[in-house]
């Protein structure tokens, strides 16, 4: 800080911008007619996380939810059971489960998100465990 009289001239700058987070979550838009339930991945404005609230919209309107993004090992169920899910797969977004297909075997336009990878195989009760991977583009 600068004052009268200082021995060594000096000159207060002011900063425009300041750190407004951490970066492990961010605020999504949710569109209109859409359900979203708190503790669910979904994939919104192109963030993939884990809502953390519950919202609903409905015709014409919209809200926002805060998406967990934490690179951190999650633990999930929702998942497409035929697929091995070995520790070390890639883990990828089909759009409402969890897949280690890269695309849907159709349309090679098609591709899924990749999120994360394997850390806990599948287990007898279908669940695995994943590391988010930081936000892909």
């Amino acid at each position: 800080m600068t004052y009268t009289g200082q021995p060594i001239p000096s000159t207060q700058v002011s900063i425009a911008r300041a750190k407004v987070g951490d970066g492990k979550s961010v605020k999504v838009t949710v569109p209109a007619e859409t359900t979203i339930q708190a503790q669910t991945f979904v994939l919104l404005d192109g963030f993939f996380g884990l809502a953390m609230d519950n919202v609903e919209t409905g015709a014409g309107e919209t809200a926002e939810v805060t998406l967990s993004i934490e690179q951190a090992e999650y633990e999930t169920d929702n998942i497409v059971t035929t697929d091995a899910f070995d520790k070390g797969d890639k883990v990828y977004w089909d759009g409402s489960k969890f897949t280690t297909a890269a695309d849907d075997g159709g349309d090679p336009a098609t591709e899924y998100r990749l999120i994360g990878r394997v850390t806990a195989s599948k287990d007898a009760s279908n669940v695995i465990r994943f590391i988010l991977l930081p936000q892909q583009g």
